[in-house]
């Protein structure tokens, strides 16, 4: 009896340090598709092995090729996916949980991070679960939100019951903003940590800007190029984004729209704004050059759980429009470093988008304001975060453990 007790003080001992995990992590996306989901998981799981643990990612096969990595740090197991509908370049990963326990039997990881919703995600809640592991999730996308854009707003309450009860079957749900946090914990969501985002300052730097670009674009020496990022699509709100570019131009005839992205909108807003340039899908380099070369930037998404590109603007040095939500409410100061607007507010998102226009000098401040603040917001301090909220819920679970096995001991000797 006197060795067990021992085994367990020394357990709880090594739960003191900081152990280099083997982390099993869960995601029905990855670059390189295009997506803020995908980029920020790369960003976390870089930063996880930086520090020193192991990862075993777990997502769908994206195409035939797909080939899974294997050695070092990284190891890749590939499941099934299907295509999510009106969603190009996804997939939704298709139930595995008899898959995963055989895979976690064998060599049983540490902790299950689970990074989406989909039925691979819950499955691999349940196996988790099956097997006694701690198991984290991420809040990545309001897809309750996405409903009424797509035609079946009648599934918004079951996906918003479906999603509650997923990330309640876990021992924590890291999501990206304090205002998300709040709604979410209003919503009957239990154990919610706020982990937010940072941003490349490296890539995404005023330095990137391109008079050859602006050139290319038709904006003439002194004119003003407005740029939407993201995808085209119906929740992305760029109905508004058109409107305030025709109001725009009403003041600055000179103004040139620039739209970066794809998505099945793409054809209507060639329809409605047959002047504008249609960039397409930008990567790395070529993407911040198109940030940087421009003069504002309009945002008025409403259904983001957080918006990368609103960092990735002020990065660039861009004077950003965008509503009180999301990023924009957590990092800008209305016209010191941005301008956000009352949620909704279409009208005053319009007024401010053309004010800034034909305020040069007060863009430019703000766009440099802007450049400072994003320069405060990085990557590795977020990657700190999430690993040491990873370490608590392995320790949370661990130390469980522990307080049983002593009390199973108690027992016995009474």
């Amino acid at each position: 009896m006197l060795r067990r007790m021992k085994a367990i003080d020394f357990t709880t001992e090594e739960l003191c340090h900081d152990p280099r995990l083997r982390i099993a992590l869960v995601t029905e996306t990855w670059p390189p598709e295009v997506n803020g989901v995908a980029m920020t998981l790369k960003r976390m799981v870089d930063g996880l092995i930086r520090r020193g643990h192991s990862v075993q990612l777990i997502r769908p096969k994206q195409t035939t090729e797909d080939v899974a990595t294997h050695g070092g740090a990284l190891e890749e197991v590939l499941s099934r996916g299907i295509k999510l509908p009106r969603y190009d370049g996804l997939k939704l990963g298709l139930p595995a949980k008899s898959s995963l326990v055989r895979t976690w039997t064998r060599q049983r990881p540490d902790l299950v991070h689970v990074a989406t919703e989909g039925p691979l995600g819950w499955t691999a809640v349940s196996a988790a679960r099956k097997l006694r592991l701690p198991v984290t999730s991420d809040f990545h996308t309001r897809f309750e939100h996405y409903s009424a854009h797509y035609g079946v707003g009648w599934l918004s309450q079951p996906v918003a019951a479906y999603l509650r009860r997923f990330h309640n079957r876990t021992a924590a749900t890291y999501v990206p903003t304090s205002e998300l946090a709040g709604a979410l914990a209003a919503q009957g969501y239990e154990r919610v940590e706020v982990i937010s985002r940072g941003v490349d300052t490296v890539q995404y730097s005023p330095a990137r800007r391109s008079e050859v670009l602006r050139q290319q674009w038709g904006v003439a020496p002194g004119g003003i190029a407005v740029v939407s990022v993201g995808r085209l699509a119906p929740e992305k709100n760029l109905g508004l984004t058109l409107r305030a570019f025709a109001a725009i131009r009403e003041h600055r005839p000179d103004a040139r729209m620039v739209v970066v992205g794809d998505g099945p909108m793409r054809d209507v807003i060639a329809r409605e704004c047959p002047q504008a340039v249609l960039a397409g899908m930008r990567h790395g380099g070529d993407l911040a050059a198109h940030y940087a070369s421009a003069d504002l930037f309009l945002f008025p998404s409403l259904t983001e759980t957080f918006g990368n590109v609103t960092l990735e603007g002020m990065a660039s040095g861009l004077c950003t429009v965008a509503y009180d939500y999301a990023a924009a409410a957590e990092v800008i100061r209305d016209l010191h470093n941005g301008a956000i607007v009352c949620c909704g507010d279409e009208e005053g998102f319009i007024q401010r988008a053309v004010q800034l226009a034909c305020a040069s000098g007060l863009r430019a401040d703000i766009g440099r304001e802007a450049r400072r603040t994003a320069e405060g917001i990085d990557w590795e301090r977020v990657c700190d975060h999430f690993a040491e909220a990873l370490l608590r819920a392995w320790r949370g679970k661990a130390l469980a453990h522990d307080d049983r096995v002593l009390l199973r001991t108690q027992g016995g000797e009474s």
